[in-house]
């Protein structure tokens, strides 16, 4: 180790000029360069370098021995304040898949143990994109292992792949057209469920975001919906069984204009609410001071499919339907985007591809046509 008094120019404004330098060892015995902050006194850079020197020591030999159950601990503890709430709960709900690594130490980690991971994930008979997001995951362990705690696995790295099936059949996307919407809602005489159901179907929401809506979201006069929350379900000891939180993206966070079919509904809806007992314009649009459950509404969705002789389909299918009504009155890809709450255009294009052929067809008329 050494001490170093800098150039004037490296100076600080308060006068700290002094820094203490040297090699370090990784944990895989590799060394790297370190340079301290900026201390007053040369005596200040001596006594820092001592304590850092001691420090890295302890470090060194404490994480040489780190394991699989003790990273994941830490990495969960750091991502605690820098995520959102709905991605600590997928870490969280993800750790099992990684319990099989716990009791091996980082230092001693192979491409092998590796491969028998992958084993592993693949006996689970997951779709090969819910398999990619668990090795995502997994990439982002060694990552934060390798940033914060010096470890080197870039040669096992280069040799990881993700998963891949050839023979896997796209799973089929499933919606209602706008006649088979109208068989399932015909069957519906409840207006709270019927103006969920045309809430999902004409404006696209994600179930959580159709669940924070409250009555303040709602502009009459504009004939606007806005999207500006999120309900999250949780377990609670507290016996709180749901947290509010920001939409999924800040482009998740939007206006959407409201059909007149969904809006007379949506005042009926609110003349019977506001004659409810404590009303205020904070209630949830779908409940009252708390937010309807989400096994209400499937419940009631899965009722309404046996009766009306639809398929089945999910919630979040709703929305797909609401992107296959759009796409096919040849709505702009942007604004599709845009009203579906999308991040970028190409989430659109990837999610709705096939819908598209109709339009790709017209380009080719268009060709045809110049002949």
């Amino acid at each position: 180790m050494a001490t170093k008094l800098l150039e004037k120019s490296e100076w600080t404004k308060d006068g700290r000029k002094w820094i203490f330098y040297d090699y370090v060892k990784n944990l895989d015995g590799t060394r790297r360069k370190y340079k301290s902050k900026k201390f007053f006194t040369k005596n200040e850079a001596l006594q820092a370098e001592r304590e850092f020197l001691l420090t890295n020591d302890i470090n060194i030999d404490k994480n040489r021995n780190m394991t699989f159950k003790e990273l994941y601990i830490l990495f969960y503890k750091y991502k605690e304040d820098k995520v959102k709430f709905t991605t600590l709960k997928t870490y969280k709900d993800r750790e099992k898949f990684f319990r099989s690594l716990y009791n091996i130490k980082l230092k001693n980690f192979t491409i092998e143990h590796f491969e028998l991971w992958k084993k592993e994930i693949n006996s689970y008979g997951f779709s090969t994109t819910h398999k990619n997001h668990i090795y995502k995951l997994f990439k982002q362990l060694l990552n934060y292992a390798t940033k914060w705690y010096d470890f080197n696995f870039m040669s096992i790295y280069n040799k990881m792949t993700n998963f891949t099936d050839p023979n896997e059949r796209p799973k089929e996307m499933l919606f209602y057209t706008f006649d088979e919407f109208q068989q399932f809602i015909s069957v519906e005489k409840d207006i709270l469920f019927k103006t969920i159901y045309e809430t999902f179907y004409y404006c696209g929401l994600r179930r959580g975001e159709l669940k924070g809506l409250t009555w303040e979201d709602i502009d009459f006069d504009k004939k606007i919906l806005r999207v500006n929350k999120n309900i999250v379900s949780i377990k609670s000891n507290e016996g709180k069984s749901y947290i509010i939180t920001t939409p999924k993206t800040k482009s998740s966070v939007r206006q959407i204009p409201i059909a007149n079919i969904l809006l007379d509904d949506l005042k009926k809806l609110y003349s019977m609410s506001k004659n409810k007992s404590k009303f205020t314009k904070k209630w949830f649009v779908f409940g009252d001071n708390n937010p309807i459950t989400s096994g209400k509404i499937r419940i009631h969705k899965n009722k309404n499919c046996k009766l009306s002789g639809v398929k089945q389909i999910r919630i979040h299918d709703f929305r797909h339907s609401c992107a296959s009504l759009l796409i096919n009155n040849n709505a702009n890809v942007t604004l599709v985007a845009k009203y579906l709450g999308h991040a970028k255009i190409d989430e659109t294009l990837n999610t709705y591809s096939h819908l598209y052929k109709s339009q790709m067809d017209e380009i080719i008329n268009i060709i045809d046509n110049l002949f």
